[in-house]
């Protein structure tokens, strides 16, 4: 055995009695910490490590790349020749400039620029902090050594803080066995995660998670012609949410994630389930769920992260329409974890609506549906996280700029389309804003809608008052062309009339997130569909009480 070999030994040697972390076979500690037993190895299809460069466990030996035996003699794997000063290379389970120090044990990847050597060396690529009670590698503080409380500080005041940059803070990022946001803390290592009140996976306890959100209160709404003539008022009242959400790891998969949620309030409807499992150690995904074959978030996110109690109906309907299901793969672009892709297929649904299944399709319609389409995100500063992130700001925030666009292309039952999206989200402090666009061409009848939305947000008393307001519109650029004679809304068309709103709200926190009042105000001026030619002006007044955990 020749020199060169020594070094990458003892790394091989080290990673298996690090198995807790990394290890396929045997007995490994999940996210959420249960004990998971994966089937034996006889199952496994490959006996070697076949692909020397993908940072895999091909052969589910626990040794991954270069520091299994079956790789020592690849070209890959040959010690010296480079530096090793960057993420790549301090992961690579190689000595690059061959000094006897492999990753994460050469002084040089000991910088606080290599994200990857910010916990124990044997954690994930992401740079998850150690299971051994104190610091990490960079004397980040781990769950047993956390800073002390100032007078008048609370637990949920520390996230945000410390190196925390505040990109895991639900039950989704929360469980599915990756740092997220590349602050060196995993799961429930992050501070968001164990400590904000709405993460559920991270509580004392274990299996299967339920997460609920109630809401209550009276509604005043006021209609008025185009001409400002008031045509009248509904007052209504009484229990206006019921929302239950089963969560947690899927039994047998490590880092894997599911989510079925269902509507009460008005009848039972079980409106959304996800399965999602890891393809890679570096943060790859591959899903599948009921209806997140879109490109905004606001038809899959739950209810209680609508900033204004409801979604801005306008921004979506023309564009997102329901899906049977959706088969979805992403996850991070670059080792730095600033770009980030998303690939999606969806198709389908059945004679269900607003409902698992998909929208109603009457059999006389002429296309199947279905859509394909790609997002990609862009963080400049921080980490967003499109399913997982919460618009109500709690406590002050980190800087986080992040950037999504995206193109689909929709057969929907009467008609195709193609449609493009950008979103951005700037957050700092106590201030928050966000802005999104949607557009799309309809090949059918050569038209072209557009709609756009503005929101901000205030954290005026952290923990207890939080303001917020949004504006935003939707038009119809290039009119509908070829229409079926003597039809303005023909079935199977999504035609939707022009509109534009703003609303206003107060959010009071009493208790602590988990108990939200709310007073809203919001302005309604919509085309009158029926001659196109007047506008109806609806004003609606709103006080809401919503609980969630």
């Amino acid at each position: 055995m020749t020199n060169r070999y020594v070094p990458t030994l003892l790394c091989a040697l080290l990673a298996l009695s690090a198995a807790p972390a990394n290890a396929q076979d045997g007995v490994v500690e999940s996210s959420s910490q249960e004990v998971v037993t994966p089937p034996p190895m006889s199952t496994y299809a490959s006996s070697t490590e076949t692909h020397c460069n993908d940072r895999l466990d091909d052969d589910h030996d626990g040794l991954v790349d270069c520091a299994d035996a079956d790789c020592f003699d690849a070209p890959n794997c040959q010690a010296g020749g480079t530096d090793e000063n960057t993420e790549a290379a301090c992961r690579d389970w190689l000595d690059n400039d061959g000094d006897g120090a492999v990753d994460c044990d050469d002084q040089d990847c000991q910088v606080p620029e290599i994200r990857a050597c910010r916990g124990s060396w044997s954690g994930s690529s992401g740079g998850g902090v150690s299971q051994v009670s104190g610091s990490s590698a960079l004397g980040a503080p781990t769950p047993d050594d956390l800073p002390e409380l100032g007078r008048d500080q609370q637990v949920e005041d520390l996230m945000g803080t410390n190196g925390d940059i505040d990109g895991e803070r639900s039950d989704e990022t929360c469980a599915d066995g990756i740092d997220n946001d590349l602050d060196g803390r995993t799961d429930c290592q992050d501070y968001g995660c164990r400590f904000s009140p709405s993460v559920t996976v991270c509580q004392p306890s274990s299996g299967i998670h339920l997460s609920i959100v109630a809401g209550g209160g009276a509604r005043l709404t006021l209609n008025y012609a185009a001409d400002g003539t008031y045509q009248g008022n509904v007052p209504l009242g009484g229990i206006t949410l019921v929302q239950v959400r089963a969560l947690g790891q899927i039994p047998g998969i490590q880092n894997s994630f599911f989510l079925l949620s269902a509507r009460l309030e008005d009848s039972f409807r079980l409106n959304f389930v996800l399965f999602q499992i890891p393809v890679s150690s570096r943060g790859h995904y591959l899903q599948f769920n009921s209806g997140s074959g879109t490109l905004s978030t606001a038809l899959i996110i739950s209810a209680a992260r609508q900033l204004f109690l409801d979604r801005a109906v306008y921004l979506n309907q023309a564009f997102e329409q329901g899906n049977g299901i959706v088969l979805e793969t992403g996850g991070p672009i670059d080792d730095e974890g600033h770009f980030r892709f998303r690939l999606f297929g969806a198709a389908g649904g059945t004679q269900f609506s607003d409902s698992v299944g998909g929208r109603f399709f009457s059999p006389d319609d002429r296309n199947f549906s279905w859509a394909a389409g790609g997002q990609l995100q862009i963080d400049v500063a921080g980490h967003y996280d499109r399913i997982g992130d919460d618009p109500y700001m709690y406590t002050p925030s980190p800087l986080n700029l992040s950037f999504l666009v995206g193109a689909k292309y929709d057969t929907l039952p009467n008609e195709r389309a193609f449609a493009w999206h950008a979103f951005g989200i700037f957050r700092d402090w106590i201030f928050q804003l966000r802005a999104e666009s949607y557009s799309r061409y309809v090949l059918d009848y050569d038209a072209i809608q557009t709609a756009w939305n503005v929101a901000g947000s205030i954290l005026i008393v952290p923990r207890t008052l939080l303001f917020a307001a949004d504006v935003g519109g939707f038009y119809h650029v290039a009119p509908y062309h070829n229409l079926p004679t003597g039809a303005m809304t023909p079935t199977g068309v999504t035609y939707q009339a022009e509109q534009f709103q703003y609303r206003a709200a107060l959010h009071w926190f009493f208790y602590r997130d988990i108990g939200i009042l709310t007073l809203l105000y919001a302005e309604t001026q919509r085309e009158h569909v029926a001659t196109s030619l007047n506008a109806d002006i609806e004003r609606v007044v709103r006080i809401e009480s919503r609980f969630r955990f």
